[in-house]
This record gives structure tokens, C-alpha cells and sequence, in this order.
């Protein structure tokens, strides 16, 4: 059984190697001086620093461990130029049944998704009821809060 693609847009694998960057060139150096400093203080059997310190290093490898997996299994996602059917990198604007106001949503992988951004996964309800379909489909999604209808008005 093979390992489940992480799928990222050029903009999504940007910010991941850029932070991976920052922890391999200049985490990893303040880390090492702060468990260097705290060494210097003497006893580690009660040195709450060098405890601290030790644990942010071990944070810090998972979170460049996790990076450097996401990034080997990173598949990249072009926005879809004049596409009819949502697909990933697709940016989706729906309208929902008895509600006027649209939504704008860009379909992601789960490694970038961030609904503060209106950035949505693929594997999310909404996300995953939305592919595949065109401009005029009406949607039913089942939410937490029950079923809604989303019409899609717009795909760019």
C-alpha cells in the first residue's frame, strides 16, 4: 500500500520549504545555544532551562521531520485556468439554499488548508462534495449542523 499524496499548490510548497529553511538554518542554531547556555548553569538534575530547551529541540526535529515527509510526497496543484468542473486548485464560489451571500473557497490539499483563509481541503465535507462538479450543480453536503445545499455560481 503506497503513501497518500500531499497535495499543495506552488504557493502552499513555498511557505513549507521556506519554514523548513528557517528551523534547519536558524532554529536549530538558538536551540543549541539555549541548551548550550543552560549546560553552562550546572546541574542538569534540577535545571528547568535545559529541560525546556530539550524539549523545544525535540518539537522542533518532529516539525522538520514532518516538513521533510510532506514536501518527498508533495504533489503540486496548478490552479486550473478556465476549468468547467472544480478540481483541486480550483477557487469555487457557492451560494447556499435560502442564503444570498456567497462564499468563495479554494479547494487545497490537507497539508494547506486553513478556513480562515477560505482555503478548504479536498477531504473536507464541503471540499469533497464540491469536485467534480460544474457552475449551476446544486450540492448536498452533510455538516455537523445537519445537511446543506450549496449552489455553485462560480469556478476560476
Amino acid at each position: 500500500m503506497g503513501v497518500k499524496p500531499v497535495y499543495l499548490t506552488p504557493e502552499g510548497q513555498k511557505k513549507l520549504v521556506e519554514e523548513l529553511q528557517y528551523l534547519t538554518s536558524v532554529k536549530r542554531v538558538e536551540v543549541a545555544a539555549a541548551i548550550q547556555s543552560a549546560k553552562e548553569e550546572g546541574d542538569l538534575s534540577e535545571n528547568a532551562a535545559y529541560d525546556e530547551a530539550k524539549a523545544a529541540q525535540g518539537f522542533m526535529e518532529g516539525r522538520i521531520q514532518t516538513l521533510q515527509a510532506l514536501l518527498q510526497e508533495a504533489v503540486i496543484i496548478e490552479p486550473k485556468q478556465n476549468s468547467d468542473v472544480v478540481a483541486l486548485g480550483s477557487k469555487v464560489t457557492v451560494v447556499e439554499e435560502d442564503d444570498d451571500d456567497p462564499e468563495t473557497y479554494t479547494i487545497v490539499g490537507s497539508a494547506e488548508a486553513d478556513p480562515m483563509e477560505e482555503k478548504i481541503s479536498n477531504e473536507s465535507p464541503i471540499g469533497g462534495a464540491l469536485l467534480n462538479h460544474k457552475v449551476g450543480d446544486v450540492v448536498a453536503v452533510q455538516t455537523p449542523g445537519g445537511e446543506i445545499r450549496l449552489k455553485i455560481t462560480k469556478i476560476a
